[in-house]
């Protein structure tokens, strides 16, 4: 990841909306007229924008890490094992050898512990039972647990998360610069994954910050998200990033248009609620929230 936090800094001195070329050399003076130190919040002790925008934990990374510093962090499976999304329903089998999981997110589906994969067969985030990850013992030891917060927060409108998607927005960055292969605005979308549904990650933060842009879990079309009046710096409920298109040079630097981000939570299917950041453009407005 280039410049992780340039993405967010730019936008101070851009209309929403609009276009931009940042140069190399405009680097320095954007992030030096802009750029604000991390601060402790209320879900974490490294946060921007929001005291709700945070990182996972202050140090080590978004993944549960394994035994060799020098892996990709990916922990090996047992294929044949169900894949859930946020409400538990079956959502495919995996076929995987191998997934990367995100450092502190733990749910009990079925009876079975479970543990979020960042990817999985079906083309998306989702839930695996323990049982599936070869050196279980060592990964219960580091998984942790974390959980995004939201006691005292005025609730705002009810939300759905659509069963449709901006293709303008997909492929767009939401990183300057990215050289990566997701950090696409398509991560926070519901796509259509290979079960033929669409779904949508709930993120612990927003991307663009340097932060993650962490899924912690990932829910169907229809699902009901209700937003909450979160404070962040700028004083509106949301924090808006800009989108990246390539520019002459074929690199992530040109501004295309930005995209918001909302607070509030789901309750599963389970009954278990789930707080954290969704895409605007991932929801429609609806009603029904519990």
């Amino acid at each position: 990841m280039k410049n992780p936090v340039l993405g967010v800094l730019a936008l101070v001195s851009v209309a929403c909306g609009g276009e931009m070329s940042v140069g190399d050399e405009a680097v320095p003076d954007a992030v030096g007229s802009t750029g604000q130190a991390a601060f402790s919040g209320v879900n974490g002790t490294v946060c921007e924008e929001s005291p709700y925008n945070c990182k996972l934990r202050p140090s080590g990374g978004n993944r549960v890490l394994t035994n060799d510093p020098d892996d990709d962090d990916s922990w090996e499976l047992y294929t044949g094992v169900p894949i859930r999304d946020g409400n538990g329903t079956v959502v495919g089998t995996s076929t995987r050898t191998s997934s990367t999981f995100n450092h502190g997110q733990t749910r009990t589906f079925a009876g079975e512990l479970h543990a979020f994969a960042v990817s999985t067969s079906n083309s998306s985030a989702g839930w695996m039972p323990m049982s599936a990850i070869k050196g279980r013992t060592s990964f219960e030891a580091k998984v942790g647990h974390v959980s995004a917060l939201g006691s005292g927060l005025a609730k705002m409108a009810c939300y759905a998360v659509r069963n449709s998607h901006d293709t303008t927005l997909e492929f767009k960055k939401v990183v300057y610069d990215s050289d990566a292969v997701h950090e696409r605005a398509g991560d926070y979308l519901p796509l259509v994954r290979a079960n033929g549904l669409r779904s949508a990650n709930l993120t612990f933060n927003v991307p663009g910050f340097g932060l993650g842009g962490v899924a912690v879990d990932h829910f169907p079309a229809g699902t009901k998200f209700q937003r909450l009046d979160v404070p962040t710096n700028s004083g509106a409920p949301s924090i808006d990033i800009p989108l990246w298109v390539q520019d002459s040079a074929g690199r992530y630097r040109q501004q295309s248009g930005t995209m918001k981000f909302i607070y509030g939570y789901v309750i599963a299917a389970t009954g278990t609620p789930r707080n954290g950041w969704m895409a605007y453009d991932a929801l429609q407005v609806s009603s029904g929230c519990p």
